[in-house]
């Protein structure tokens, strides 16, 4: 199942190699509608509201733990590419070894700090005692989500995007039946959602660890093989950490924006919360597999990056512009021309309110979607040619921008949460400009090293 991206036609290896995780993650996010549409239907708005918020709270903290699997994907697929297998086993442990230790780290303050971390989204006192116990539940499925992500790029970097879908989509469908059990059947309310979920993650983490050990003998091997000098082995780590890090960050930093915009939002009422909820589930999944086709492109770039096909990458780079601009224009007419009909899936007719609010927010977002679609390939084109630092900076603009014109035009009566849904496609634009500057200026230099061993 392992794929060579380094040979053939450059637009069908890519989407040979993207499609297996974009069903994946469409999965997934088949998986996230459901749960919200079962929590919104059967436990109300107020539920809604507090496991949306969880969500994102969550997609904030295993973002720390996804971007470290994928920086350390990134110097995998390097080697990979560079047939340099023994430093790819030595990354191998070492990365596993070091994100393996920071998942458990951030797993137990999440425990200890679950307080202060609430106050400071300002959940409304109403729904409070369901996020408090929803968010205490999911928490204990952060380590088995560092599991999967990293054995799924891992895998990815050898070229197998198959079998993390295989995992993926399985314990996906299984969360489904789980909501349906728990909440409907059951009726352990919100809590048995987050107990649907983490039996999930537990399942879907532990599975493809346990294949990938049995199936990939580069795995026993990366473990067999003893590390070489004491300075080599530092070389080893400073190369994982740089990658990681620096992907880490960019995730972290992302998704920290978005958790601050959550925080705004939420003191609108439970109304913008629960509109903004279904909202961002629509908006996620319509553009995911831009973001999908984004990683799987970041893989390309580094495998051929490793190989020293530097035309390769020059060519790889347009073909996919092309795929996600006219994916990303197909998918913002559809959201934009059916976004009333899009909320009704979530909220009942009756809730006229919540249904005028979402769409508005669909609205706005879905009419720049190329936007984010092009700043998803400017960050994997990054990080595949050693420079994960730029992904950093395009980061930080974009979230930079978002957060603060959002708490500086929501406070105007006339505009209020207007402010925040523009805030978004202004910041994915202004970094689209840095970063399509800077690409113009680095395309004629790609070389084939990654800097520090």
């Amino acid at each position: 199942m392992n794929r060579d991206l380094t040979t053939g036609s450059v637009a069908k290896t890519m989407l040979l190699f993207a499609g297996p995780m974009i069903l994946g993650n469409l999965l997934q996010q088949f998986y996230n509608i459901a749960d919200t549409l079962i929590v919104g239907k059967f436990l109300g708005a107020g539920a809604m509201a507090a496991v949306g918020t969880a969500y994102t709270l969550m997609t904030f903290l295993t973002s720390i733990l996804i971007g470290l699997c994928m920086g350390s994907g990134s110097v995998f697929s390097f080697y990979y590419g560079k047939k340099d297998l023994v430093e790819m086993l030595r990354c191998m442990r070492a990365a596993f070894v070091l994100v393996g230790g920071i998942t458990v780290a951030v797993e137990a303050l999440a425990f200890i700090l679950v307080d202060p971390i609430l106050a400071l989204l300002k959940i409304p006192a109403e729904i409070m005692g369901q996020m408090r116990l929803y968010v205490l539940v999911i928490f204990a499925g952060i380590f088995f989500i560092f599991l999967y992500n990293y054995f799924a790029y891992l895998l990815r970097a050898l070229g197998n995007s198959v079998v993390p879908l295989y995992f993926l989509g399985g314990t996906s469908v299984l969360n489904v039946v789980l909501d349906l059990l728990f909440v409907v059947g059951f009726q352990w309310g919100i809590g048995g959602a987050a107990a649907a979920t983490v039996i999930s993650q537990v399942l879907a983490g532990v599975g493809i660890g346990a294949y990938t050990w049995r199936r990939e003998p580069l795995v026993k091997e990366a473990w067999r093989r003893q590390a070489g000098e004491r300075g080599e082995r530092r070389g080893t780590y400073r190369e994982i950490i740089r990658f990681s890090f620096s992907s880490s960050i960019q995730q972290s930093v992302m998704n920290f924006g978005i958790l601050l915009v959550q925080g705004l939002v939420n003191s609108f009422g439970v109304s913008v919360m629960a509109a903004f909820t279904a909202a961002v589930k629509i908006d996620s999944f319509a553009y995911m597999p831009a973001q999908e086709f984004g990683n799987a492109f970041s893989l390309f770039v580094s495998q051929n990056h490793g190989a020293g096909k530097s035309g390769r990458v020059r060519q790889g780079t347009a073909c996919a512009m092309a795929i996600s601009t006219a994916f990303c224009l197909a998918v913002s007419a559809l959201v934009f021309g059916a976004a009333r009909y899009l909320m009704m899936l979530f909220a009942s007719p009756s809730e006229t309110g919540i249904i005028r609010i979402g769409v508005g927010y669909l609205r706005v977002e879905g009419a720049f979607y190329c936007g984010i679609g092009i700043l998803f390939l400017l960050y994997a084109f990054y990080r595949g040619i050693n420079k994960p630092e730029m992904s950093l900076v395009l980061t930080v603009i974009s979230l930079g921008i978002r957060v603060s014109l959002a708490y500086l035009l929501a406070p105007i009566p006339k505009i209020g949460f207007w402010g925040i849904w523009w805030a978004i496609p202004v910041g994915w634009i202004l970094a689209d400009a840095v970063g399509i500057i800077y690409l113009l200026h680095v395309r004629k230099s790609l070389g084939g090293h990654t800097g520090e061993k």
